[in-house]
């Protein structure tokens, strides 16, 4: 029954058509042959999310000493990765789940509210828990950017949702790279997005590093 319940929100995604994930199947396909050429170790920490992920093609050269398996899928949403969730989390045994998502819901419509997103992640969460009892699970906040300015609130809001709800969970943790990404006077730094206003750089990739690295675990 618990399983059941925690499947509903997928069935409710397929059947409203919401999750088009079609369009992610070439990318799944390439993880699943990248996983059949070079054989990914288990007890990894794994990567998975948006195109912030993605775009950290070298991520694995920021977190020396870490074995560090990326599957983000670029132009994801979180019901995205609940659909693949049997395809690009469980398969891999990682020791750690580390996420970035939830930029991309609150974008796709004006619909998608901050409690939209939180119900979203607490799918994701419990999907994990469910089939990886005890996994350590660590979401990298919603970070802000120039071109999405205008959804700063509800990022906020959501960021805090996130944070509430994993500060009352065993084996999490929650990285704070949001209020990094600002200057003293308020704006959000130009100078870490790469020329899209979207995707960040090395520099916000630096940003990223020192914050995620005292949560990975060894």
């Amino acid at each position: 029954m618990r399983i059941l319940k925690l499947l509903l929100p997928v069935i409710a995604i397929l059947f409203t058509g919401h999750c088009l994930a079609q369009p992610f199947e070439d990318a799944i396909k390439g993880f699943q042959k990248q996983d059949k050429l070079n054989p990914p170790p288990s007890n990894a920490i794994l990567f998975v999310g948006s195109s912030s992920f993605t775009k950290w093609t070298d991520v694995a050269n920021y977190f020396p000493g870490f074995t560090i398996i990326n599957r983000g899928f670029g132009g994801s949403t979180l019901p995205d990765v609940i659909f693949y969730a049997s395809e690009i989390i469980f398969p891999y045994h990682p020791k750690q789940v580390v996420i970035y998502c939830g930029d991309n819901d609150l974008a796709s419509s004006d619909a998608v509210t901050a409690d939209t997103v939180f119900e979203r992640f607490k799918t994701l969460f419990e999907l994990i828990r469910t089939s990886l009892p005890g996994e350590n699970i660590l979401f990298v906040s919603i970070k802000p950017s120039p071109s999405r300015i205008r959804l700063k609130e509800k990022m906020e809001e959501a960021n805090l949702l996130i944070q509430t709800y994993l500060s009352l969970q065993q084996h999490t943790g929650y990285v704070d790279v949001y209020h990094k990404m600002f200057n003293p006077d308020g704006s959000v730094m130009k100078d870490i997005f790469l020329a899209d206003d979207l995707h960040m750089n090395a520099k916000g990739y630096a940003i990223w590093q020192k914050a995620i690295n005292p949560y990975l675990l060894k």
